[in-house]
């Protein structure tokens, strides 16, 4: 499987597995509504502390893998933190967190969840993982291209984290595959094959716009 290579703000090198690089343009046209696009961001983070507890009581089994609780409250503490992080950037800007929003991009990917059971839990899992995959990639363009200091900084210290989470859902939805043996790992890895062609395709069919999953014109 190809690995889209980032080189993170600190000069790691950051192996991602998306199919489609952001151009810098996206960053450049966000960056020019700063706070719509703290707005939106903050919005993110509110939906993906939700889906870690969400997730937290939704445990294949009889028996989740060891490290199911400890991973999920510790995604959801980081997505609140940085939820209370962007919010108090948002507001020293004069920015107000709004009361509704929609995100088209995760709503395209959650319609790739599957049924029930085992495979949802799976696809959930991995929906989640490539939804932070691109978070990681979009705030290590930000953090390059932003000229705004405090700002380049805020995202500086979040790539790796969302990064961390990419890696925490991948983990587990391959640990559950492993649970049920060989072949339940196989498909799920066809099928992580298939989501990763599915958010190129999903990714690039957004608008332009001062959001963190817009496209470019």
């Amino acid at each position: 499987m190809t690995q889209q290579k980032t080189t993170g703000s600190r000069g790691v090198d950051v192996r991602l597995p998306l199919r489609i690089d952001t151009p810098d343009d996206w960053a450049t046209r966000a960056l020019e509504e700063t706070c719509l696009l703290l707005n939106d961001h903050a919005h993110l983070e509110k939906k993906a502390a939700q889906n870690a507890l969400e997730l937290l009581h939704r445990w294949p089994e009889p028996t989740p893998p060891d490290n199911w609780v400890v991973a999920m409250t510790a995604v959801a503490r980081d997505e609140v933190e940085h939820l209370a992080l962007v919010v108090r950037l948002l507001s020293r800007r004069g920015g107000r967190l709004t009361k509704s929003h929609s995100n088209r991009y995760a709503a395209a990917l959650r319609g790739l969840i599957r049924g029930d059971g085992l495979e949802q839990t799976i696809d959930r899992l991995m929906i989640s993982a490539l939804i932070e995959a691109r978070s990681c990639e979009r705030f290590e363009i930000l953090a390059r291209v932003a000229e705004d200091e405090p700002l380049a900084k805020i995202y500086r210290g979040l790539w790796a984290s969302e990064r961390g989470h990419y890696l925490s859902f991948i983990d587990l939805a391959r640990q559950v595959a492993a649970l049920e043996g060989p072949a339940m790992v196989e498909r799920v890895e066809s099928r992580w094959d298939e989501m990763l062609d599915a958010e190129a395709t999903i990714i690039q069919s957004q608008a332009p716009g001062p959001r963190m999953h817009a496209w470019v014109e």
